[in-house]
Formats: C-alpha cells, structure tokens, sequence
C-alpha cells in the first residue's frame, strides 16, 4: 500500500492519491468531519473526550448504582473502626481526613488527575508516530491543519482510555487498591456497588469483606500520608519507564487504516493495543525493577499489617487475605488497563516475600523499628533482600544512618504522639509529595 497520510483511506477503502487535489480535498473534508467530534481539551490526550467515553460506558454496560446514605455511613464506619485497629501494628499515624464512600462516577473523577500523570507520556510517543507516518507531499497539502494530527490522537488515545476507565471503575473496590495513590490526599474512599458484586463470590458476610477492604484502605493511606517521598517516588518510576516507551510503526500504521475520516464513528473501533515495541531499554528495565519492588514493599507492608490487626477479630480473615493476594498478584483489576494502553503492568511480583520480609522485621525489630525502614527509600530493602527475610531483619541498623530524615525518633521511629494523634485540622498527609503535585 503506499504511503498515505494516517494510513487513511477514502470510501471504498482505496487510499487518497497526494497528486489528486479532487481526492485530496475529498479526504481532507472527511478528515474535518472526522476532527470536529475530536474537539476539546489539551495536551497529548483528550481527557475531556476520556471522561465522556467513560461516563457513557459506564451507563451503557453495568450502569452506576448510587451510594445510600446507609451505604455512606456503613463505609464511615468501617473505615473508622480500621483505623483503631491499625493504631497498635503501626507507628504510622492516621493518614485518612475524609473517609467516604463513592459511586462509579466518583471513582472516575477522583483519579482522572492521576491517571494524567501516568498516561500523558506515553500518549505523547504516540502522536508522535502518528505524525511521522505523514509523507511530506501530504503534509504539504494539510497546511495549517497539521495541528489537528495532535487532537486526533489526543482523541483516540483519550477515547480507548475512557472505555478502559469504565471497566476498571466497575472492579476496584477502594482508591487505593491497586497500590498507586490515584484518589486525593488523606481521601479514604469505599466503592460499595463493587464491594456487592465481588462479595457475591466470596461467600463471605458482607460486613467482613468490607471491614477488611476498609483496613486496606486505611493502611494505603497511612502509608501515602506519612512517608513523603513515596507518592512521588512511585510516580516518577512510572513516568520514567514510560517515557522511555517505544511505539511499533506498523502497528500504529494498521490502526490508522481502520479509520474511515467520513465516518467519525470508525473511530469508536480501533484499538491501540499491540503498538508498543516490546524490547525495553536497560534504562526502562532499571525503573520497572525499582517500580515493581516499590509494589511490592507497599502491598507486602499493607497485607502484614491488615492481618496483623484482623487477627482474632475477623473470623475469616485468612480466607479474604489469601484471595486478595491471589488478586493484586495476578495484577489486580490494573493490569490490562496498563498492559493494553501504557505498556506496564502493575503487579506486585513478589508479593509474597515482601510480606514475609516485613513480618520478619516486626518480629526482630518491633513495630517502630520495621517502620522506621519507611524514612528514606535508600533504607528500604531490596529486591536481593526478599531471599533471606529473617538474615535481613537481624542484620544491624545503624541509626546514625537515619540522622537528618526528620520523621525518625531515636529508637527509629516515627515521631508520633499516641495522644495527640493528627487530626483533620492538625494533618494534612501527602502535602509534600515528593515532587508531585496533589491530584
């Protein structure tokens, strides 16, 4: 075929001849056409287009039940009642301001800001290659509307995401499940309409499944809201492993031939997966190592401590904290949303060692101790580290390795009054984030 200008073809399926002003001026009106339901907000994705995908799948598909007020203060509840049990199994003070309870929608909104950060990157690459694949006597003949290319992969971009949202809102089941901070700062929130759906295949009292989602929850928000450099720690990796990402020319290519510009709604078909070249550089294997140790330090910290304070009180508590490994394991509801449309998963590989490790440090060190590790990323361990766990948590610390990392008390922990624990008007978690701004 030869080269045409995104690979579009004219009705019919024949492409347009760059010598033919009647065929190009034919495919440039289709291309308007096609342009003019693509317009709408910046940069290189279209999240206003992103949102309405996402709101009109949601309401398409599984639709979104509301929150009831017996929903909203179940959920308050829980979350109240998860914090005061964490309180003794971690030096790490409360990090929820708001607790609350979310539709689908909500979800949606509340971490659109989020999800810019980790997808603008990648979506930059790819528009990139769109406008590579331009000949340079169709550009010629496009003129000032050589600006549309951005918006039109903008769009594209933005609408695939949309529906990946949409699906994704209908599975997680709280803000701060798949281990990233997506959700606002010191914002504890519960997705009850999800919690029902996947309760009903755990054969688990309701209220079981929601206390101990609610002391995931909690536990992800200590964690965000008191160690500073962890939301942009994680955050940065990611930005770094995808900006190194490359796209695959022919793929991008072959999904651009699919879109017929007097047809707006051939775009609605395409699909982006399958257009990432799929050797990494050792630049972005580096950062994937770091990212998935950072996973799994989180999710292996938050698993030990939820177990820890559900002991003896949630009678099936080994049975919800076997199948939530089983889930963020296999990647969680995450993973085909960044496998699919940023070229990264999102899944914790070693999971399990990382809970052994932090288990064994509780036992050798005490609660303060294995929290203090929570100080600088340079004191977290490794990834060599999750082979010995009981070798690493006898090892000595120096503490004096520990001066200047103004959260640290003498015994290494955090510097915390039990009695005077912050409150909404006294804390304001995830203020300084480590170079990343709020959501």
């Amino acid at each position: 075929m030869p080269d045409t200008p995104f690979g579009f073809a004219l009705p019919g399926g024949q492409p347009p001849d760059p010598n033919d002003p009647q065929q190009m001026q034919q495919f440039l009106a289709g291309l308007q056409q096609l342009m003019a339901q693509s317009q709408g907000g910046s940069g290189p994705v279209n999240w206003d287009l992103a949102r309405q995908v996402a709101t009109t799948s949601l309401n398409s598909e599984g639709g979104d039940p509301a929150v009831t007020p017996a929903d909203k203060a179940a959920i308050q509840e829980a979350l109240r009642l998860a914090d005061l049990w964490l309180e003794p199994v971690t030096a790490l003070p409360s990090g929820v301001v708001v607790a609350t309870a979310w539709n689908r929608n909500e979800w949606i909104y509340n971490t659109m800001d989020v999800w810019k950060k980790l997808a603008d990157p990648v979506a930059e690459h790819m528009v990139a290659a769109m406008s590579d694949l331009i000949p340079p006597e169709a550009r010629a003949q496009l003129g000032p509307m050589s600006t549309m290319i951005t918006a039109l992969g903008g769009a594209l971009f933005g609408g695939q995401f949309g529906q990946a949202l949409a699906k994704l809102a209908t599975e997680v089941l709280s803000a701060g499940e798949i281990g990233l901070p997506l959700g606002p700062a010191g914002t504890a929130a519960l997705i009850p309409a999800n919690l029902r759906v996947y309760g009903e295949g755990l054969d688990v009292d309701p209220n079981e499944l929601r206390l101990f989602v609610a002391l995931r929850e909690a536990a992800h928000q200590r964690l965000f809201g008191h160690v500073p450099w962890l939301r942009g720690h994680i955050l940065n990796t990611v930005d770094t492993y995808a900006r190194g990402i490359r796209v695959d020319r022919e793929a991008i290519e072959e999904a651009m031939r699919q879109i017929d510009p007097q047809d707006p709604q051939s775009m609605q078909g395409l699909q982006l997966e399958g257009v990432f070249a799929q050797d990494d550089t050792e630049q972005q294997r580096a950062a994937l190592r770091r990212l998935e140790t950072a996973l799994a330090l989180v999710e292996g910290w938050v698993c030990h401590v939820v177990e820890t304070s559900a002991e003896g009180r949630l009678p099936q508590v080994q049975k919800l904290a076997e199948a939530f490994r089983r889930r963020r394991a296999a990647g969680g509801p995450a993973e085909s949303t960044f496998a699919a449309l940023v070229g990264l998963e999102l899944r914790p590989r070693k999971l399990r060692e990382a809970a052994t490790l932090w288990a064994a440090l509780t036992e050798h060190r005490g609660v303060a101790g294995r929290d203090a590790l929570w100080g600088h990323p340079d004191l977290l361990p490794s990834e060599e580290d999750f082979a010995d766990p009981a070798g690493y948590a006898q090892s000595q610390l120096d503490l004096s390795e520990l001066e200047g990392f103004g959260d640290l008390d003498a015994n290494g922990g955090f510097k915390t009054d039990r009695d005077e624990k912050p409150g909404p008007e006294q804390a304001e978690p995830g203020e300084d984030d480590g170079g990343t701004s709020r959501p």
